[in-house]
């Protein structure tokens, strides 16, 4: 088998790897046939054609899916990344979406990598003056000169679709390549450059994925969380990509409990929900006197027959003494 097949077929079997493009944060899956560890260079097609991508760590197993309540960590991860030792890849088949790494990086092309990089800072200085001077609404974000072929790709934000065709005619007069502009979004942008969020860690966008899903207000309203734009927007203006990461487990947990709102009776009295706590798994109840109390969510069930939520018997015997 060579390493270099462009794409797999289902009798395929190789180690399957996450490759990060170091220039313009693009995350993938290729496959290689045999051990690489985090940090090795490598040259991979992508997108834009062949270039450098850095291996960051075996890709986790599809088959091993994640089972509700497990408190096992079941997804790749390196030494330094979170405390994780180092998984070793498994030999399995390769999916036919999935392509193969071209080759290991040679010293010739690591020198040829570090030379582009040193390039495009220039690159972009002189794309900035063609914009001036073509006087074109556009915001330049970075530039990067691909490894596998004469090609420089600027890439830019605008808010409507502009006309570049003379300012391409330009550029190709000045670098003698192929060249490609790329209009992003604000969030493309933040992925691009990076940045400390208010977390205090790198922008996720920019260090653990390139798919930018979709998080919207719904999500922050699940979680109790502060509906303040200020304090729940990124750096780029966008709603933060972290409200989405517990989402689905809170769904998941609120469908088993009484939501805000609903009546329990204990002993003689009716109490009110005024609050669903999913990470100490308790509900905050209240009497009509004001009274106020915690009911664990394993002593609260739904009764299918009455279709009304109860409270456990034991509960009440001991709450009512």
């Amino acid at each position: 088998m060579k390493a270099n097949k462009v794409k797999a077929s289902n009798e395929d079997k190789a180690y399957i790897y996450i490759i990060k493009n170091p220039s313009y944060n693009d995350i993938c899956l290729c496959a290689y046939d045999s051990i690489l560890y985090p940090g090795t260079p490598v040259v991979y097609d992508t997108r834009f054609g062949l270039d450098l991508g850095i291996v960051t760590s075996p890709a986790p197993n599809p088959e091993r899916k994640y089972e509700k309540g497990s408190t096992e960590v079941q997804a790749a991860c390196h030494e330094g990344c979170c405390g994780m030792s180092f998984v070793e890849p498994e030999l399995r088949a390769v999916p036919a979406d999935v392509d193969y790494i071209d080759h290991l990086a040679t010293p010739e092309e690591m020198e040829k990598y570090e030379e582009n990089s040193g390039r495009e800072e220039a690159a972009l200085r002189v794309c900035r003056e063609k914009v001036l001077k073509h006087n074109l609404n556009m915001k330049l974000v970075t530039a990067h000169f691909l490894l596998g072929e004469p090609k420089v790709i600027f890439f830019f934000t605008a808010e409507e679709r502009v006309d570049f065709r003379d300012l391409v005619k330009d550029l190709v007069s000045v670098f003698r390549m192929r060249i490609e502009l790329r209009q992003i979004g604000v969030r493309d942008e933040s992925r691009l450059i990076g940045g400390l969020s208010v977390c205090g860690r790198d922008y996720c966008c920019h260090s653990i994925t390139s798919q930018l899903e979709p998080v919207t207000i719904k999500m922050a309203k699940e979680q109790n969380l502060s509906l303040n734009s200020m304090k729940i927007s990124g750096p780029c203006g966008r709603l933060l990509c972290c409200l989405a990461y517990e989402y689905d487990y809170y769904v998941e947990e609120k469908a088993s409990c009484p939501p805000e709102g609903t009546r329990l009776k204990i002993g003689h009295e009716l109490w009110k929900v005024t609050e669903v706590n999913i990470l100490s798994h308790k509900l905050t109840v209240q009497a009509a006197e004001g009274q106020t109390m915690f009911i664990p969510f394993c002593e609260v069930e739904y009764d299918d027959e009455s279709g009304y939520w109860i409270v456990s018997d034991e509960f009440q015997e001991d709450f009512l003494g």
